[in-house]
C-alpha cells in the first residue's frame, strides 16, 4: 500500500496556495486607512477610530452590530451559467443590507468559501464580486476562509457565507423604538429578485417550465440567466447619505431589510407594539420579473407578497415632517423613492390599505 497525500484524498496545497496568492489584491482594493494590513497573518485588523480628522468618529458611546447570511440557492443558477463574480455582491448586500437596519455604518466584513475542490480562477471570481459589493457599501475586507472539502460537495459545487460588522453611536441606534403615529413608509426599489425565494425560482423556471439559462424572456429584454442573477442592490450609501445629513436630530425611526417574508413581515419586525403599518399596494409598480415568475408559475398573490421583496428592498420609516426632505436628499443623490405608506394608531400589524 502506497503512502497516502492530501492530493491523493482530494485537497492540492499547492493549488490552494495559487489561489490565496489572487486574493490580497482584491482584498486591497477594499481597504480604508483603518483597516490594519497583515498579508497573511490569522485575522483582519481594523481601527474603530483613526486620528485623522476625515476618518476620526468620536464615538461617544459605540454598539457594535453584526450580521451574517448567505446568498442560498441563486449559486445554482451561478453554476449552470458559469457565471460567479455576481454572486459575491449577493453575499455582501445581504449582510450589510441587515446591518444598516439598526442604523450602523459597515466597518469590515469576512466571507467563508466552502469549495468541492480547489479552482484559483473560481475563486478568484466569487471573491471578485465580493470585493465590488464591499466597495459598494464602504466595506473593507479584511479576512476569510477558503474551505476544501471534496466528500461534502460534488465536483464544482461551492456555498457562500458572509459576516459583516459595523458600528453605531448608541444615541443614533434604530431600533424601531421611536416609531409612532403620523411616521411616514417609504421603499426603496429593489433590483429583482435579490438573493431570496430561489427555491421557488428554480422549481417554477426550471422544473415546471422547463427554461434553460440561455432562453430569451422578451419581455425583460434579457435570458433567463441575466434576469436571475441580477445581484442584490446594497443600500448601504443612500441610508449613510441620510443619517450623514441628519446628524442631531434622529429622522429615520425604523429600517427594514425587504427579504424572505415579503415586506409585511418584515416591516413588522421593527414596528413597537400600539403602531399599525398601513401600506399602499398601489403606491409602487411591481417589476416585471415579478410579474414574469407568477405568470410561469401561476402563484398565488399572497405567495408572491411573503416570498419576494416585489419591487422594494428597503424600507424607511421616517418622521413625517421630514419625509418630503428625505426623498428630495435620494433624488439629489440619485436614489428613487417612493412613499408607500404611513403609521397609524393601533395593534402591532402591517395591513394593505384599503
Amino acid at each position: 500500500m502506497g503512502q497516502a497525500t492530501y492530493r491523493d484524498a482530494g485537497v492540492d496545497l499547492d493549488v490552494y496556495q495559487e489561489s490565496m496568492r489572487r486574493l490580497p489584491r482584491l482584498m486591497h482594493r477594499t481597504f480604508s486607512p483603518r483597516v490594519m494590513k497583515l498579508d497573511g497573518g490569522f485575522a483582519g485588523l481594523f481601527k474603530l477610530n483613526f486620528s485623522n480628522s476625515l476618518f476620526d468618529r468620536n464615538y461617544a458611546d459605540p454598539v457594535l452590530v453584526a450580521g451574517t447570511d448567505g446568498v442560498g440557492t441563486k449559486l445554482r443558477v451561478a453554476r449552470l451559467t458559469d457565471t460567479h463574480n455576481t454572486v459575491g455582491i449577493d453575499l455582501v448586500a445581504m449582510c450589510v443590507n441587515d446591518a444598516i437596519c439598526c442604523g450602523a455604518e459597515p466597518l469590515f466584513f469576512l466571507d467563508y468559501v466552502a469549495m468541492s475542490h480547489d479552482d484559483p480562477s473560481l475563486l478568484e471570481q466569487i471573491v471578485e464580486g465580493i470585493s465590488d459589493g464591499c466597495v459598494d457599501a464602504d466595506c473593507s475586507l479584511i479576512a476569510g476562509e477558503t474551505a476544501i472539502m471534496p466528500d461534502l460537495y460534488s465536483q464544482g459545487d461551492y456555498d457562500l457565507a458572509g459576516f459583516c460588522v459595523g458600528v453605531v453611536d448608541r444615541k443614533h441606534l434604530i431600533d424601531g423604538k421611536a416609531i409612532a403615529a403620523g411616521d411616514v413608509v417609504l421603499g426603496l426599489p429593489s433590483t429583482g429578485l435579490h438573493s431570496n425565494g430561489f427555491s421557488l425560482v428554480r422549481r417554477v423556471v426550471f422544473d415546471m417550465e422547463g427554461l434553460g439559462v440561455d432562453d430569451d424572456v422578451p419581455e425583460l429584454n434579457a435570458t433567463v440567466g441575466q434576469t436571475l442573477l441580477t445581484p442584490t442592490r446594497i443600500y448601504a450609501r443612500p441610508i449613510r447619505h441620510i443619517l450623514n445629513h441628519y446628524k442631531v436630530k434622529n429622522v429615520v425611526h425604523g429600517l427594514a431589510h425587504i427579504t424572505g417574508g415579503g415586506i409585511r413581515e418584515n416591516v413588522q419586525r421593527v414596528l413597537p407594539a400600539g403602531t399599525r403599518a398601513e401600506i399602499d399596494r398601489e403606491s409602487w409598480k411591481v417589476m416585471q420579473v415579478f410579474q414574469w415568475l407568477q405568470r410561469l408559475g401561476t402563484i398565488a398573490d399572497d405567495e408572491m407578497e411573503r416570498v419576494f421583496n416585489m419591487g422594494l428592498g428597503m424600507v424607511l420609516v421616517v418622521s413625517g415632517y421630514y419625509a418630503d426632505s428625505i426623498q428630495r436628499l435620494l433624488t439629489d443623490s440619485g436614489y428613487d423613492s417612493c412613499r408607500i405608506g404611513q403609521i397609524v394608531d393601533g395593534p402591532q400589524d402591517v395591513v394593505w390599505k384599503e
